[in-house]
């Protein structure tokens, strides 16, 4: 009697030799050749993206439509009475900035795990463990911070709702222009290092915690906290500096960075279960191709993200002659 297998079980050893041992999750050996082009054109995607990105589209059209619809009311018009009220707003006042280039990174970060083996249950197992360290990463900057909100968050650059300056940076944009900038160039080193050009910064420490990069990701990502002047992020952030309360000021800022990564928690999660058998077919013929899947989106998100709010950030407040942009941009 003929036995079928499931097509998701079968195995296609790969031909490739790798170019050097793995040292972590995000850098597994197999190098592509082409890498210089490979830098220049992500490098070309991050800095076309800052050209044609509208932040008044993605915070306001997707943004403020996602909240209201989600909440019921104009989210930034309608006070938040409560913390019951408050730790709604703050958990879907994330879901609602999820659609932000910066979470491209996210998904650079767990790309290499679209190539796990099995079945679908149990890659979609395999999968859970990395987000889960993506959470333990962001939760570890979230909460202390939110615990500072709380506590002074009154006296934070942040609080301030005073217009910026011509010709001038506001602490508030200080303080945005510095968290961005150490994290796009954070994840553009993360990406040249997946393609071996630079060292592995976890080359050591992954041998005793193999999931520290994606707890380092996490950080990353909970980071756009400290840093972030999306709109309804800035009206969350002044309810819980005035509330005096650092475990109210906690809970928020946990529930919005969760909210930030759901849907790409979702995406992943479908997209591992569903498709997930091509795709480890796919890269099994040649692991450099997640290499590249890798290297791509941390290099475009983190040349997006330097000069988006290094360099666009400046000539938006005139202090350099020129940046270009698009007409809706």
């Amino acid at each position: 009697m003929s036995q079928t297998r499931d097509p998701d079980l079968i195995h296609i050893p790969s031909t490739a030799v790798p170019d050097s041992a793995p040292t972590s999750t995000l850098v597994n050996g197999y190098f592509p050749r082409r890498r210089g082009l490979i830098i220049l054109l992500s490098v070309l995607g991050g800095f076309l993206l800052t050209v044609v990105w509208s932040a008044e589209f993605v915070d306001s059209t997707i943004g403020d439509n996602v909240a209201n619809t989600l909440l019921g009311h104009d989210a930034k018009e309608t006070p938040i009475a409560g913390i019951a009220a408050g730790i709604a707003f703050a958990f879907v006042s994330g879901l609602a900035g999820t659609f932000t280039a910066c979470n491209i990174a996210a998904f650079g970060a767990v790309a290499p795990l679209l190539g796990g083996t099995g079945g679908r249950w149990q890659r979609l197992g395999q999968a859970l463990k990395p987000l889960g360290w993506l959470a333990v990463g962001m939760l570890a900057v979230s909460i202390p911070y939110g615990v500072v909100v709380g506590l002074v968050g009154t006296d934070m650059p942040q609080f301030s709702t005073a217009p910026n300056p011509v010709g001038e940076l506001s602490p508030r944009s200080i303080q945005s222009m510095v968290v961005f900038g150490l994290v796009g160039l954070a994840m553009t080193y993360l990406g040249l290092a997946a393609l071996g050009v630079v060292r592995d910064p976890f080359a050591r420490i992954a041998r005793r915690f193999p999931n520290a990069p994606m707890v380092f990701m996490g950080v990353l990502i909970g980071a756009f906290l400290i840093g972030r002047p999306f709109p309804l992020f800035r009206q969350m952030f002044r309810d819980a500096a005035e509330s005096g309360n650092p475990l109210y000021g906690a809970a928020a800022f946990t529930l919005q960075s969760l909210g930030n990564i759901v849907v790409m928690a979702v995406l992943f999660l479908i997209l591992t279960y569903v498709v997930g058998g091509r795709l480890q077919r796919w890269i099994a013929v040649n692991p450099r191709r997640i290499t590249v899947v890798t290297a791509v989106a941390l290099l475009v998100a983190g040349v997006f993200t330097f000069l988006y709010w290094d360099v666009r950030l400046l000539d938006r407040r005139e202090i350099i002659p020129w940046y270009p942009t698009a007409p809706w941009a």
